[in-house]
């Protein structure tokens, strides 16, 4: 504790980095996750087709690849992205196609008779879905989320190679220091744990709270 206390104060700053990145890439990842599992259940082939091959590109090469490739690839092609604009692109364009999956099972869960019962009673197929379907697949999709929501925290160390502040790159500057890599690593673990707890925490929260008619 004598080596990471004088650090407390880069340690929190580099958790609330850490959190905020992991929100703004989160909020990015739900969006592209239902649009990916909208397009993978279209009727349409070529939305199919390209959401298939967005799924299996993404999900079939490493995150720090994507990271790489978003950073310092781009401006080859002048697109020239700042390092945290980056980072929450790459990861979130990462997450996306595991989002895609996730709300695919949700959606596809969901007793096809009610899609049926929606549009029977004069809907169209977009309003079944934002009034029938998807709020039942929230319920359901909560705790794979959650799962994916710990994944991207961690993930976000990744970004400490574009030499973004955040919890890792904050340990790596603390070893750099003080030469003592076990306790400021340690630090870090810890705060990624209790990040996670709270995270896993919220989920049963969420779960118990959110009841919709099945």
């Amino acid at each position: 504790m004598d080596v990471i206390v004088p650090y407390l104060p880069s340690l929190l700053k580099g958790t609330i980095t850490t959190l905020w990145l992991s929100a703004a890439t989160l909020i990015l990842a739900v969006v592209v996750g239902l649009v990916v599992a909208l397009g993978r259940l279209s009727r349409r082939r070529v939305l199919r087709t390209a959401s298939r091959v967005y799924t299996d590109l993404i999900r079939g090469t490493p995150a720090l690849i994507q990271i790489f490739y978003i950073y310092f690839g781009l401006p080859q092609l002048g697109i020239n992205i700042d390092a945290i604009p980056a980072g929450i692109i790459a990861l979130g364009i990462n997450s996306g196609a595991y989002m895609g999956e996730i709300f695919r099972a949700g959606i596809q869960s969901i007793d096809p008779g009610q899609m049926e019962a929606a549009r029977s009673v004069g809907m169209s197929h977009r309003q079944a879905m934002q009034v029938a379907i998807l709020p039942q697949v929230v319920r359901r999709v909560i705790p794979p989320i959650t799962g994916e929501a710990t994944s991207l925290v961690k993930g976000t160390s990744l970004l400490s190679v574009i030499s973004i502040g955040e919890l890792t790159r904050v340990g790596q500057q603390i070893v750099g220091v003080t030469f003592r890599p076990l306790e400021a690593f340690a630090a870090i673990g810890l705060t990624y744990l209790v990040i996670n707890v709270a995270l896993s925490q919220l989920s049963v929260t969420l779960e118990r709270r959110l009841t919709f008619p099945q």
